[in-house]
């Protein structure tokens, strides 16, 4: 029954929050601040966040909370969090691209095991259901399941991050039969392989479990897999100060290639 309330409330505060962060976006013009890693944050980060941290803290006040924006959360440690990002991919919000996301998942021992990823300028939005199946909500209310796509090795579609895609992604891209590539921004990379859109995500940047945590829960409960660049090993949660190692997040039945 708990699993049923917490989706509930993770899907109505995205939209809540996506409905926040696109007010703000209407504006002319809004406040935009540089962290002390420096990436950007506006008024629209803090505003949705302050909206979700509140909200999932009436709703489940022994679950502890890690969000990007309050780098007090950072020190937590506990085997069961939900975990926030307000707002992800802040650049494309600042310059109006349209691609991003508000990120909510639940973290237990190490597994995002339930998430939902709203991309509000683009009206799309993915869960997890209440046994951890993914769903894409439709505009008129109805629910598709989604699935990952049977990948075609001579032919696979790879999708790779707009603002972060370097040379070292492109020669490892590269050593794939690639019969499409797709740009995306945010944790949407994670949900066009869940919905069969594309086939392959390699990330060879950093990241932090607020980033990927939420496209993370909605691959695995459409059949796809996250592992590390590394050793193909599963990517896991609830790391030191919460950083990714490089990643690759795949549809299943792809032979990774070591990089």
């Amino acid at each position: 029954m708990q699993n049923e309330e917490i989706v509930k409330t993770m899907r109505d505060l995205s939209l809540k929050a996506g409905a926040c962060i696109m007010e703000i976006y209407g504006k002319d013009d809004f406040v935009v601040k540089i962290k002390s890693d420096n990436s950007p944050v506006t008024e629209a980060d803090e505003a949705a966040d302050k909206l979700i941290f509140a909200g999932l803290s009436k709703a489940f006040p022994d679950i502890a909370i890690v969000t990007e924006e309050q780098s007090d959360s950072h020190s937590v440690v506990a085997d069961r969090f939900f975990i926030v990002d307000p707002l992800d991919g802040t650049k494309e919000f600042v310059h109006r691209r349209g691609d991003f996301t508000v990120n909510i998942a639940l973290v237990e021992n190490g597994v995002p095991v339930l998430g939902v990823v709203f991309a509000p300028a683009k009206g799309r939005l993915f869960y997890t259901d209440k046994n951890g199946q993914s769903v894409e909500e439709m505009q008129d209310g109805t629910l598709r399941p989604i699935r990952v796509a049977t990948p075609d090795p001579d032919a696979l579609t790879v999708v790779a991050s707009k603002s972060h895609r370097d040379a070292a992604t492109d020669e490892y891209i590269a050593k794939y039969n690639v019969g499409d590539f797709r740009s995306a921004g945010s944790s949407l990379k994670f949900c066009l392989v869940a919905t069969g859109e594309a086939d392959l995500y390699p990330r060879l940047g950093r990241t932090m479990e607020w980033d990927t945590a939420a496209g993370h829960a909605v691959l695995l409960g459409a059949g796809g897999q996250v592992v590390r660049f590394d050793n193909h090993q599963p990517l896991t949660y609830g790391k030191n100060i919460y950083e990714n190692p490089f990643f690759i997040a795949h549809a299943s039945g792809i032979a990774l290639i070591s990089g």
